[in-house]
């Protein structure tokens, strides 16, 4: 969708961007984050051509935006900023008409699109419409601003802080509603902050930016799993991963190898298993396929008085389970409501891959604590 190829951009002789390349696929958003000065807002700017570079090329849809017009390339993005752009002698009504009205549009269409962009964005049509920005709250008038840059349905959306003035209510009501517009919506949405909360939250992709450079394009999971250098791992902040646990899924926290046995091996060769391994309970799995059948434990072999029987005879059946990608907070509420102590992890095919404990629990969520009180001693 977008393309950056060998982006390099000096200000006299400072270099601002230093050969950036890296793509944004179509439907996602992805933010842009640094400290001042590190080029996000730049790189921004170059998708509507309102910041040139120095070399290098960018694409649109496989099209050097170099080689189209200006005018026409900008009226098929919309545009998003900090202090909202709206003018102030106009209405609301004209403020989001603008561009539909210099395109020549059908009159009746622009009115039926504004009545729909003002319900899209949370705003009384009849309240709002005809009255001036100034008459509106700082959330308001970004709600107009977010309404008029989907005006023209545009393909593509800038967004430049375009929540950072607001306070933090109104900011965190004005991220939701906008990751509500991107899942009916999938626009490509280019989102400058520099509020790490703010692109865990919203983003699909995020990029992070130090001295004109890209240090890491990634998903948030990855990041904050995975971050590719010190900086970024002080820049997302180490403990940061607890304020977004659902990005803690299953197989980060699982046992990786659980003892397991076959179903016709004898209660008492499931004792002598479980003593050598120091474990109180067996998953019993198929051969050649390792689908789960059930789970035999130490209590249930203790109360069978033959224990010459096989697993198969007395394995409990009816298992709690859950997926590879399901979170924390999912796993521990299946762990309340159903007062399990072992919860296996399965595939699709129900494949064992792995095994969640109530120690393995513990030690994980003991980890935000250690990793707490280390922030605060460094």
């Amino acid at each position: 969708m977008i393309k950056f190829e060998n982006i390099t951009k000096k200000f006299k002789d400072k270099k601002v961007l230093k050969d950036i390349s890296f793509e944004i696929n179509k439907g996602h958003l992805v933010a842009f984050i640094g400290a001042s000065g590190c080029g996000k807002t730049t790189t921004l700017k170059m998708i509507n051509r309102l910041i040139k570079p120095s070399s290098g090329k960018i694409f649109i849809n496989g099209e050097d935006i170099e080689k189209k017009d200006v005018i026409a390339l900008r009226r098929n993005m919309g545009y998003v900023i900090q202090q909202t752009g709206l003018f102030p002698h106009m209405t609301i009504k004209e403020n989001i008409e603008i561009i539909p009205k210099v395109e020549k549009k059908n009159k009746d269409e622009i009115t039926k699109r504004t009545m729909e962009l003002m319900e899209m964005v949370g705003l009384n049509a009849k309240e709002f419409l005809n009255r001036y920005p100034t008459e509106l709250s700082g959330g308001q008038q970004q709600r107009v601003g977010v309404a008029r840059a989907f005006a023209t349905d545009p393909e593509i959306i800038l967004m430049d802080e375009p929540f950072s003035a607001l306070d933090p209510i109104t900011r965190v009501g004005l991220q939701e509603e906008l990751i509500d517009l991107q899942s009916h919506l999938k626009k490509t949405i280019v989102f400058v902050t520099h509020d790490m909360d703010e692109a865990i939250k919203i983003a699909d992709m995020i990029c992070i930016m130090k001295d004109g450079e890209i240090l890491q394009y990634d998903t948030p999971e990855n990041i904050l799993k995975n971050p590719v250098n010190e900086f970024v791992s002080e820049f997302v902040g180490k403990n940061r991963i607890w304020t977004s646990p659902e990005f803690i899924k299953a197989e980060d926290i699982m046992l990786d190898s659980p003892v397991s046995c076959l179903s016709n091996l004898t209660l008492n060769r499931c004792l002598e298993k479980m003593r050598s391994n120091k474990v109180d309970s067996l998953m019993v799995v198929e051969s050649k396929t390792k689908k789960l059948l059930g789970i035999i434990n130490a209590k249930k072999i203790q109360e069978t008085l033959d224990r010459s029987k096989e697993v198969n005879e007395v394995m409990e059946t009816n298992l709690i389970s859950v997926e590879p990608n399901d979170s924390i907070i999912d796993i521990l509420q299946l762990v309340e409501d159903n007062n399990v102590s072992t919860v296996p992890v399965l595939d699709k095919n129900k494949r064992l891959l792995g095994l969640i404990t109530k120690s393995s629990l513990v030690t994980t969520l003991s980890q935000q604590f250690i990793d707490t009180e280390e922030g605060m001693l460094s």
